[in-house]
Parts: structure tokens; sequence; C-alpha cells
């Protein structure tokens, strides 16, 4: 069994239970194990203008599909949930949920429809924070640090107040 690890987001609807809802159905499909997820977190968006923050949180799970059939079960949960993909707007929009596969094992790969590890891993607070609770000794395989480490590198150039911890019993 493969180890993936994955991010959660959404910032349209009762986010928090979205996620969570999200996470069973993860664990209902064939050859997923959901493992361990991250506490959540309260966001500000990044890199769109919108007045609803973000619910993030980062999952482990157990897989036997390949990387590529895991990004389609992504998908469909996501579709699932009501998320739309508006190709005819640019950049990125509000959705009900966002799923990403952030790490495959050590795997690193570049097909046109997943690049492994995910491109901005090592850039984004919302996922660094969530994944560093829950597994702060996974190695990003090409910058070769913990996330962990990322992490402590990028909190420096945080700006206050992007991310808030949260829990699950809060209401949206």
């Amino acid at each position: 069994m493969n180890l993936a690890c994955i991010g959660l987001g959404s910032n349209l609807g009762q986010s928090r239970q979205l996620l969570l809802e999200a996470w069973q159905v993860l664990g209902a499909q064939p050859g997923i194990i959901p493992q361990v997820l991250s506490a959540p977190c309260r966001t500000k968006p990044v890199g769109m203008d919108s007045p609803h923050w973000f619910i993030n949180a980062a999952g482990l799970l157990r897989t036997s599909l390949a990387p590529e059939a895991l990004l389609e079960v992504l998908l469909a949960v996501e579709k699932q949930f009501g998320r739309v993909r508006r190709l005819d707007v640019p950049g990125h929009q509000d959705r009900t949920l966002d799923l990403d596969l952030l790490l495959f094992d050590e795997q690193v790969m570049r097909t046109e429809r997943l690049i492994l590890p995910h491109p901005a891993l090592h850039e984004r607070l919302f996922v660094l924070a969530p994944l560093a609770e829950i597994a702060p000794q996974l190695r990003h395989p090409l910058l070769q640090k913990s996330i962990a480490e990322l992490l402590a590198g990028l909190l420096p150039q945080t700006a206050a107040g992007e991310l808030e911890q949260i829990s699950w019993q809060e209401k949206d």
C-alpha cells in the first residue's frame, strides 16, 4: 500500500462539514484506507479575491491505487460535492470542495494531469501547517526537506492572521 498526502479545502457552504463528509466518502472508496486527518484551519484566500475564507485540512491515506487513479477518485468526489471547475474563468474560484494530491510516497512525476509532488506544496501555509501536524517528518522528494522544515522556512515570510487553528466542532 502506498502512502498519499492530500489537501482538503472549502470556502462555500458548511465547509467543515463538507470536509468531514468528503473524508468519509474517500474512506468508502475501493483501494483507499484513510489514516489520519489533521485539525482544520481557517485561512485567507490565496491567489484569488474572495470574501469567503477557506477551511483547510490535510489527510494521510493508504492506497493500492496508482497516482493517476487516486487523482480521478479525488476529482469525482469533488464533483459529487458540487465542485464546478469553470474553464472560462481565469484563476482560482470559490469552491465547495478542493482535494489536492500533494505527495504520493516519494514519487516524482509530471504528466498532463498530475504533477508530484504538488508544485506549490512548499509555498502554501494552508497546506504545510495541517500537514506538519500529522506528518512533520515526511520529506519533499525534490527539496529534500521535511514538512516541518518547509513550514519553519515559510513562517517568517507569512503575514500574521493568514491562518487560524480551529476545531471540527465549531460552526462555520
